[in-house]
């Protein structure tokens, strides 16, 4: 018995059908970016796994949990230091250390787009295989809330740009701070936290020690519950550090960007310092994010970089597409199909085909021979804007019928004036 094959759990072909809605979503994003100034640049589908270890940060959940780390066949001695890139931030920084950028220009303002992967539990909008746009901004001109503040725009920009209607999703944004504000928040909600041990679950209760950031982001409710008696505030902050998120505040105000200070929003990677800001879209449930993002001014030194400045953010694809809400896009329409009667027709129409795609139009037929209501069923299925009838009689005559399939009308034209087949084609 053939075996027969399945697509590996936690990922999705994508259909022809879907292909343009994916088309469209990566020329808008890439229009706004460009616009913005931001460059496109492309990393490896797999980098050092240290390198997201270092950067993420080891108690994170990605590394602990959801890196997807590659294995020779050969038991190469290096395959095991190798992982599918979870997120794009950590590539981008790597590139942006190893080609020198930093003494090239005074800021590298870079983006992304394509596949991510992560061994995590497959959901709706949740997959091993998932695919994100995103930009980062990095250099030692960077920090600065009007970059902050621009950055988040261009994201909210590309989702409106996308299709989405401003109450279709909500921007939350939070502080936190330097480092050393940081840490001071670190061991505040270790003081709130601790007399509460017991009511959270498992994870949370691991992650008091290890990363007490991550109980604000767990799901479950009685974690949630306890986090929303802390009424945490931003009282941990330095005054230098509230005053760059009320900078960052006013020029969101002042671009029309409405949004909402989330106390309890700090994002689950460790390099996150300062502005932190996450978009979701709540018609989609459970998994509701559709990108997130936020400054990491240490990480580029903690990579063995230069001490500069940094600041990006990641959309998911999927996420985004799912709260459009379509599924397939229209068909693209042909431009021009070919009814072919008989053989000499079909040896004709195959040459006619050639010179209507070397004039730059779209041009499809069938390759054997059918009834003329087959083939024009398949005309309409490939919504053909135009159709050539040739059989023994239009050859016989030196002339072709074609026929404008909006209107139903149709003329003869001469074989050989392929050019007026193009001018009608053209002039429609």
């Amino acid at each position: 018995m053939t075996q027969k094959f399945s697509l590996p759990r936690g990922t999705a072909d994508i259909l022809p059908h879907e292909v343009a809605l994916w088309q469209d979503l990566e020329t808008k994003s890439r229009n706004i970016l460009s616009r913005f100034g931001y460059r496109e640049i492309r990393t490896p589908l797999f980098e050092e796994t240290e390198l997201f270890a270092r950067s993420m940060g080891q108690t994170s959940d990605i590394v602990q949990k959801q890196m997807l780390a590659l294995k020779s066949q050969n038991d190469e001695a290096d395959a095991s230091n190798f992982a599918l890139r979870p997120e794009g931030t950590a590539a981008i920084v790597r590139s942006y250390i190893q080609n020198d950028l930093d003494k090239k220009e005074a800021i590298s303002k870079l983006f992304y787009v394509g596949p991510m992967f992560r061994g995590e539990r497959p959901q709706k909008g949740r997959l091993r295989q998932f695919h994100q746009v995103g930009a980062e901004a990095i250099g030692p001109n960077t920090a600065s809330p009007y970059l902050d503040a621009e950055l988040i725009a261009m994201a909210v920009n590309l989702l409106k740009e996308a299709g989405l209607s401003a109450g279709q999703f909500h921007l939350k944004l939070n502080t936190l701070g330097s480092s050393e504000d940081k840490e001071n928040f670190s061991k505040y909600l270790r003081e709130r936290l601790k007399p509460h041990l017991s009511q959270l679950c498992p994870d949370c209760q691991n992650r008091f020690e290890r990363n007490v950031f991550r109980i604000l982001d767990c799901k479950n409710r009685e974690c949630r519950a306890v986090v929303a008696g802390l009424k945490l505030d931003h009282s941990y902050l330095s005054e230098d550090s509230r005053k760059y998120f009320g900078d960052v505040c006013s020029a969101l105000e002042s671009l029309n960007i409405k949004y909402e200070v989330s106390f309890a929003l700090v994002r689950g990677l460790d390099y996150y310092t300062h502005t932190v800001f996450e978009i979701s879209c709540p018609a989609l449930g459970s998994q509701d994010a559709l990108g997130a993002g936020g400054r990491y001014s240490g990480l580029v030194s903690q990579l063995g970089g230069p001490q500069v400045d940094a600041i990006g953010f990641a959309l998911g694809m999927e996420r985004v597409l799912l709260a459009l809400g379509k599924t397939e896009a229209e068909g693209q329409a042909l431009d021009l199909w070919l009814v072919s009667m008989d053989e000499k027709a079909l040896k004709q129409n195959f040459l006619v085909a050639k010179q209507v795609r070397d004039a730059g139009f779209s041009a499809d037929m069938s390759y054997k021979l059918s009834s003329m209501k087959s083939q024009m069923r398949l005309a309409g299925k490939m919504k053909s804007r135009y159709v050539i009838i040739l059989g023994e009689e239009e050859l016989g005559k030196g002339v072709v019928t074609i026929k404008n399939m909006q209107n139903g009308e149709q003329e003869q034209v001469p074989l050989k004036d392929v050019a007026k087949i193009i001018s009608s084609l053209r002039g429609d």
